[in-house]
């Protein structure tokens, strides 16, 4: 039988058809790093000048850490990973949290910073800390294994982050939950240096980790230069593939 439509339409149609099969393809196909580099820094990091700049009051996230630890809820006995561990702040306080029967993963692409995190925890007695070296496209956690996933002032440096989304998906078990603190973007109140370091704001932030399989769990936010976001995950019966979950 006859095609119904001359051969041009039928190309014009078949590059819709394809250009729509994209479009319905998984969030997580991405191929290209949104910030080529910016983990250039952390190849060899030099402790004692990274904990110059991490362990200070001056920064938010460290001294607000406290606060930051109670509002995780952490219980005994939870698996945790620390995503973009760094010298291990979290880590450490994660571990002394959920106790022996606990366990906690320090996530971190820099090999510097794993080895400094598994000597400092040992040094104080936490023998639950698992360290993990990453990858630009995957936390390298083992599937099913975590309750919650923790990252904070680290999801700027996700150069693949849809992959890295995905990997952390996989990981959590079911209703389990991940914690975002990060810097806030705001044109006008931001520093230059931050505006032009963060790539987004809350906003797409938020976008990508929801198209990635989680949905927003109400939670107050107590942060100034940072927000504190929590997510739980979503199901896959309950979300499809490059869609945002109901709230």
């Amino acid at each position: 039988m006859m095609n119904a439509f001359p051969r041009p339409q039928r190309n014009r149609w078949r590059l819709l058809l394809a250009v729509l099969a994209l479009g319905a393809a998984p969030v997580y196909a991405q191929e290209k790093s949104v910030r080529p580099g910016i983990n250039k820094q952390y190849e060899n990091p030099d402790i004692k000048a990274s904990q110059s700049i991490l362990e200070t009051e001056g920064r938010e996230a460290f001294a607000k850490r406290n606060e930051i630890l109670a509002a995780c809820r952490l219980k005994p006995g939870m698996t945790v990973a620390d995503i973009g561990a760094g010298t291990g702040i979290f880590t450490r306080m994660f571990a002394a949290q959920v106790g022996p029967t606990g366990r906690v993963y320090a996530v971190d692409i820099a090999r510097n910073f794993i080895e400094h995190i598994q000597k400092t925890s040992r040094e104080a007695g936490l023998a639950n800390v698992t360290g993990i070296i990453c990858t630009p496209t995957s936390t390298e956690l083992p599937p099913n294994s975590i309750d919650l996933a923790f990252i904070s002032d680290t999801y700027h440096h996700f150069e693949y982050p849809q992959k890295t989304m995905a990997s952390i998906h996989r990981a959590l078990r079911p209703g389990g939950q991940l914690v975002l603190v990060e810097y806030r973007r705001i044109e006008g109140k931001t520093p230059d240096w931050l505006m032009k370091h963060i790539r987004a704001g809350q906003e797409v932030f938020t976008k990508e980790i929801e198209a990635a399989g989680f949905r927003i769990v109400p939670q107050a936010d107590f942060l100034k230069d940072n927000y504190f976001v929590r997510f739980e995950k979503v199901e896959p019966s309950a979300h499809r593939p490059g869609s945002v979950p109901p709230r």
